[in-house]
């Protein structure tokens, strides 16, 4: 099983992102997934955590993700002292940022990529909302899903105007981190 930690605030849709991957997974790949958030009555901009679990066979374990194979940080504010606690050694982490060099010292021992996901987001959607950027980001980084069951969950899941806009953040997001 391959366990994904989505590091966000409240607002940034990384329960979304991590919906989008499960069906991704599950709907357009075949797999078995589970998607879920973990927060309490935080408002909008408050840190937010959502995982996902991707399997070849039927998941039984519904708790928290406890070792992550993957980790998406779209706010890189979030990364703060103990935030590598429940990482795998070697795990890859993908950081919302312009700078992925000033986390090499703190994070040692991780598969660090960055993407100026909030830039992507405010071309194509004049707005910061950088969930589909990193969910673009990880499914190249991940191969956990395929590009084409990424933007297919985006189909399934958006109205056709949104879906549109980001299957292209989808597409470039793919781009930059396969480039």
């Amino acid at each position: 099983m391959k366990e994904i930690r989505w590091h966000g605030r409240g607002g940034q849709g990384g329960f979304t992102a991590s919906r989008l991957l499960g069906i991704a997974a599950s709907v357009h790949g075949g797999k078995h997934a589970l998607a879920f958030p973990s927060f309490g009555p935080e408002r909008r901009g408050a840190p937010v955590l959502a995982f996902t679990k991707i399997d070849d066979t039927k998941i039984h374990d519904r708790s928290e993700v406890q070792e992550s194979d993957f980790v998406v940080v779209m706010d890189e504010t979030l990364i703060v002292p103990g935030f590598e606690k429940g990482i795998k050694p070697n795990a890859c982490v993908l950081i919302n940022t312009r700078n992925v060099e000033q986390y090499r010292e703190q994070l040692k021992g991780l598969d660090l990529r960055g993407i100026d996901a909030t830039s992507l987001a405010m071309e194509v959607l004049g707005r910061p909302i950088t969930n589909t950027a990193m969910y673009g980001a990880l499914a190249a980084a991940s191969g956990l899903v395929s590009k084409e069951a990424a933007i297919a969950s985006i189909h399934t899941e958006m109205k056709p105007k949104l879906a549109q806009l980001n299957e292209k953040i989808v597409e470039r997001a793919y781009e930059l981190i396969n480039n």
